[in-house]
């Protein structure tokens, strides 16, 4: 997938890629790994390959954005990530948390699905998570666009929730983006989607 210069809200935005590993293995590293470790990878993993065992997840991370097989985009503040969004086909991602459900109610495979957000906890109630998703929908337009699958936690208004635990953000912040609600999955979380014009 392809990338040129691009910024969002002024945000250079990189695609995940060797030459960005290094700045994404910070951010990770900073935060124990991610969500307790995972380094982002369980969104890969139906079935669960050999190498993930083998690697580790951090190591099966770089093997997978070293074959071309990972995608995200990273936000930076100078030369530092801050966030990122993780995206990338059906066949890329194909572990979603209430899969079974989905397969039985999808009508149109999506071409992306946007499965993973995450933000540094010092950049965090900044807007981070939205301009990291800006940032896949552009990447996703720079590589010919489609249809865009997203799945965020849909939390009636009293209900309070750590931000550290919020993987995928919140319906109303997809809402703000562009993207329609389709329907619920699960008991918390909802099926979003958007069409990304090729740029």
């Amino acid at each position: 997938m392809g990338s040129t210069d691009l910024t969002v809200d002024g945000h250079p935005i990189r695609p995940l890629s060797v030459e960005t590993w290094p700045a994404f293995e910070d951010l990770a590293g900073r935060h124990n790994g991610v969500f307790g470790g995972c380094w982002c990878t369980w969104f890969h993993c139906h079935p669960d390959p050999p190498e993930r065992a083998e690697l580790g997840n951090r190591d099966f991370k770089r093997h997978l954005v070293v074959h071309d097989r990972a995608h995200a985009a990273l936000v930076f503040e100078g030369d530092e990530a801050i966030a990122w969004a993780e995206y990338g086909p059906p066949e890329e991602l194909p572990n979603i948390h209430h899969r079974k459900q989905w397969e039985q109610q999808t009508t149109q495979i999506p071409d992306y699905r946007i499965t993973c957000l995450f933000v540094d906890r010092r950049f965090r109630r900044r807007g981070m998570a939205a301009v990291a998703v800006e940032g896949a929908l552009a990447l996703i337009a720079q590589a010919g666009g489609g249809l865009v699958e997203a799945y965020p936690h849909d939390l009636p208004p009293d209900k309070k929730i750590s931000s550290s635990f919020l993987y995928n953000a919140t319906r109303t912040m997809y809402e703000r983006l562009g993207f329609q609600y389709q329907r619920p999955k699960g008991a918390g979380n909802c099926v979003m989607t958007t069409v990304v014009a090729a740029r």
